[in-house]
Order: C-alpha cells, then sequence, then structure tokens
C-alpha cells in the first residue's frame, strides 16, 4: 500500500531503460513490459506497452512500481470508464494512482501533455516524458 505522497514521488522520479531495446515496436496485439530503475536503481519499475488486435486505435501505456502498483495507465480508445464518485469518461482517459483508489480514478487527457493520440509513436514519447522516463528508446514500424 502506497501513500499519495510516496505515490507522487516515486512518478515524478527520473526512470531509465534498465536493458534498453534498440528500439520499441508496437504493432497489432503487441504485449510488452520493459524494465525500468531509479538513478540509484533502488527504485525498479515496470513500463507496460499493449496494443490491440482487431482495432489498431486501442492502445494502453502502463507504468507499475513494486509489481503490481499502477503508477499511470493511459488507455487510448478502450472502453468507457466509471469512477468511484460515478463520473463517466470516455474510452480514452487517462488513469493516476490516487490513494484508497489505486488506479481506479481516471481523469480526462491533458491535450498539451499528449497531443497526437492517433499516432502510437508519439503518445509513447510523451508518456516517457510525463512518467520522467529518461533516453526512451525510438518506436519504428508503427502503423497509426
Amino acid at each position: 500500500m502506497l501513500t499519495q505522497a510516496e505515490a507522487d514521488d516515486l512518478r515524478a522520479m527520473s526512470k531509465h531503460f534498465l536493458r534498453p531495446p534498440a528500439y520499441i515496436s508496437i504493432p497489432a496485439g503487441c504485449d510488452d513490459t520493459f524494465e525500468l530503475a531509479s538513478p540509484n536503481d533502488r527504485e525498479r519499475f515496470l513500463r507496460d506497452v499493449w496494443r490491440g488486435t482487431i482495432r489498431l486505435s486501442k492502445l494502453r501505456f502502463q507504468n507499475r512500481v513494486k509489481v503490481a502498483i499502477v503508477l499511470v495507465r493511459l488507455d487510448i480508445d478502450g472502453a468507457p470508464h466509471t469512477n468511484p464518485d460515478g463520473v463517466k469518461l470516455p474510452g480514452t482517459h487517462l488513469h493516476v494512482f490516487k490513494e484508497g483508489y489505486d488506479d481506479r480514478w481516471a481523469y480526462p487527457v491533458d491535450s498539451t501533455r499528449f497531443t497526437l493520440l492517433s499516432d502510437p509513436a508519439t503518445t509513447f514519447g510523451e508518456f516517457c516524458a510525463f512518467c520522467n522516463i529518461e533516453s526512451p528508446p525510438p518506436v519504428q514500424g508503427v502503423l497509426p
């Protein structure tokens, strides 16, 4: 269990790929996980990349800590989401850890932070920046 302050600190912490691939590929059916670490390597994180097989616009980018705790998840063109307070969001929304709710709370996507949701490569880079992941590998071979 994390406090909000701990989650905020972990989200803001610089992260780097432990074994950076030469490039990231996000084809249909992609379901990859990459290991990340803090600058001193004391904290470990996981970076998930998932893409639908039929509806290619359906994407999920996720940053986890302690294996199962989702700090941030960006759902693009997925199922609508209803927050615990009853507020409904469309299929594109951003989950950010909230104490007492974990990742069950979502927010509208800020178009100044995520500028081109229809482009997986751009969105991958912007999600890495949002999660403070340094030097992400380039994205190659992506069909919008």
